[in-house]
């Protein structure tokens, strides 16, 4: 794994945890990590169970013992890192959003094809697909349980920017994250968009905004180089990003991503509305469902919250008896059961470089929509705007 910051702690509780509840076809050793500070890398290999750490992420993919290279570094150094593992024959799993631009990640998505012919796997991480109530909602919107799609809303609300004072750290300049709550947070409503509806986005019309436009200088942290600094520093990045897009089947779907909902700390929800029904979904409440049957007695009406703890849901039969509930850390683990599974089986994993490039390119539409008057821009789905 390259990078040891809050995704390495969650990546590293998925590959310490799934070999030990799912009976995977492949055993896992967790060998190396990486980061640039010696002390600081070495610290999280102990703590988080590695068997080494490094500092050379180079010299860790040219060695014959690895299998797997793990990426939760920032996105400015995804697409050297993931390509140059994907030509050395490691199997790939890169962190959302793929990339900084959309040139880097069909970089990447190009590199994944040409590694796929000789059986080389790749996966972005877009680990809210694998909460199992969001599997399941898939799957009901695959059989068809709302009918035809008419509207989306999807939001995800934060507040830790709130605060005028909280430090510029790397997240807030564009040079290393590409963009702010549009990428880090609006990358996960877009994916789940189009994983839960089947369509990809075609066409967006948006408005970014940065509030706090200055924040106290500090060191770079989370494994990256860098000293404590005094003074002020710009942010280069949005904090809040609302848009509309429109699917390929012609709905409406809503999008807000802020890290300025005060009072919202990782309060993200989906609902899809079809002419037969709707689904909704709320990570604050993330082992329920909310299922509304339109085709039902009017009696009946109303939504049903399902509790999605059954051995029949997807994922929760490795786990434990009904109504034990689930959590956020979970998700990495059904990740690596996904990626572990489909390297053995010889089948290509989802979500994949290409689909970690179509929500690429929707951000992109996105921030040209934004300085374009908030004109409608289409994707790379070509279906018109309007």
């Amino acid at each position: 794994m390259i990078g040891y910051g809050f995704m390495g702690a969650a990546h590293s509780v998925g590959w310490r945890q799934a070999p030990r509840m799912f009976s995977l076809p492949r055993a896992v050793e967790m060998a190396v990590i990486v980061g640039r500070n010696p002390d600081g890398v070495a610290a999280a290999a102990e703590q988080w169970g590695w068997a080494e750490a490094a500092t050379d992420w180079r010299e860790v993919i040219a060695r014959d013992d690895i299998d797997i290279v793990d990426i939760v570094t920032p996105g400015d150094s995804h697409a050297e890192i993931a390509i140059a593992a994907l030509e050395a024959g490691k199997h790939v799993l890169c962190e959302k959003p793929l990339a900084n631009t959309v040139a880097e990640a069909e970089a990447m998505a190009d590199a994944a094809t040409r590694a796929a012919g000789s059986g080389i796997r790749s996966m972005v991480g877009f680990t809210y697909r694998r909460v199992p109530a969001v599997t399941f909602l898939r799957d009901l919107v695959a059989q068809g349980k709302v009918g035809r799609i008419q509207q989306v809303r999807a939001a995800y609300r934060q507040d830790w920017l709130v605060d005028p004072q909280m430090p510029l750290a790397w997240r807030l300049q564009k040079e290393h994250a590409g963009s702010g709550a549009l990428g880090d947070i609006g990358a996960h409503i877009i994916d789940m968009t189009q994983f839960v509806t089947g369509q990809e986005v075609a066409a967006v019309s948006g408005t970014m905004e940065t509030i706090v436009r200055e924040r106290p200088l500090q060191g770079s942290g989370s494994g990256l180089s860098g000293t404590a600094a005094e003074g002020m520093g710009e942010v280069t990045v949005d904090d809040v990003a609302i848009f509309t897009g429109r699917l390929e089947g012609g709905a409406l779907v809503s999008f807000e991503a802020t890290r300025f909902a005060t009072g919202r700390k990782n309060a993200l929800s989906i609902e899809v509305s079809g002419d037969e029904g709707a689904l909704r979904f709320d990570l604050e409440d993330l082992n329920t469902l909310g299922f509304y049957d339109r085709t039902a007695p009017d009696e009946l009406q109303g939504f049903t919250r399902i509790l999605v703890t059954e051995a029949a849901h997807p994922y929760v039969e490795a786990w434990w008896p009904a109504g034990h509930m689930l959590g956020y850390e979970h998700g990495f683990s059904h990740q690596v059961v996904d990626l572990v599974t489909a390297i053995a089986e010889g089948t290509d994993p989802h979500p994949s470089f290409a689909d970690g490039l179509s929500v690429q390119r929707v951000l992109d539409a996105v921030e040209r929509s934004s300085e374009n008057d908030s004109a409608w821009t289409r994707t790379a789905a070509g279906v018109p705007a309007a």
